[in-house]
């Protein structure tokens, strides 16, 4: 593990590009005073249904980007819980794990937060805890344009828009998928939890790039 921290913006059901980023930091310091950034991976993820692979977004009210994204709230005057929900079970109640997993993520949806930080928040613990992954979480107090001293800045380096690099964070490690032949790579989290339990933390040490740990190394004072 690096003994730097790695800098990061918070993502919705985070995908596995994102979790190969954190995996080999002790400290995962949150981009917490940063404007929200509208069509990224803080109100979406994807997931592996029967027929594709499906986005599931979570729908904002003033989804402007110059508003602080700590501020931004969650229009439940759209089911979209009820929606999230029913795709997760449609996509994965024959998975491996999901009878011992799903109910972490449903008691979080039921809670109805008013901020999609804070259900994002919420969701990357479970998420953590369910890796037996043991990360110090920690949000930014101010901005910082530059970072100083040894925190490594991975923010705005994941996005939905962006080509897969394996060379960057994330070298695809193949697992047993719920539907069809073709593995699909860097789907959310939930997939590999939801497919693989407790196996998903090895998987996620095999889907880290060497590059990036290779460069990791050479920053730890």
């Amino acid at each position: 593990m690096s003994t730097s921290a790695l800098l990061i913006d918070l993502h919705y059901l985070p995908s596995l590009e994102y979790f190969a980023c954190l995996f080999p930091y002790n400290t995962i310091r949150l981009e917490a005073q940063e404007s929200y950034q509208k069509q990224t991976y803080r109100n979406r993820c994807y997931v592996l249904t029967s027929q594709k692979v499906d986005r599931l977004t979570v729908p904002v009210r003033k989804g402007n980007s110059n508003v602080p994204y700590r501020t931004i709230e969650i229009d439940y005057g759209q089911p979209w819980e009820d929606v999230h929900w029913r795709a997760l079970c449609a996509a994965y109640s024959k998975a491996p794990y999901f009878e011992y997993f799903a109910e972490y993520f449903r008691a979080i949806f039921l809670r109805q937060y008013t901020y999609l930080f804070d259900l994002n928040l919420a969701l990357l613990e479970a998420c953590l805890h369910l890796l037996q992954l043991d990360k110090k979480i920690e949000l930014s107090e101010y901005y910082e344009k530059y970072l100083a001293g040894n925190s490594v800045d991975a923010r705005y380096s994941i996005h939905p828009r962006a080509r897969l690099d394996p060379s960057n964070y994330y070298h695809p490690a193949q697992y047993q998928q719920v539907f069809g032949k073709v593995f699909h790579p860097n789907l959310s989290i939930i997939d590999l939890l939801f497919c693989e339990g407790h196996n998903a933390c090895n998987i996620l040490q095999q889907a880290t790039s060497r590059e990036i740990s290779k460069k990791q190394e050479l920053i730890i004072p």
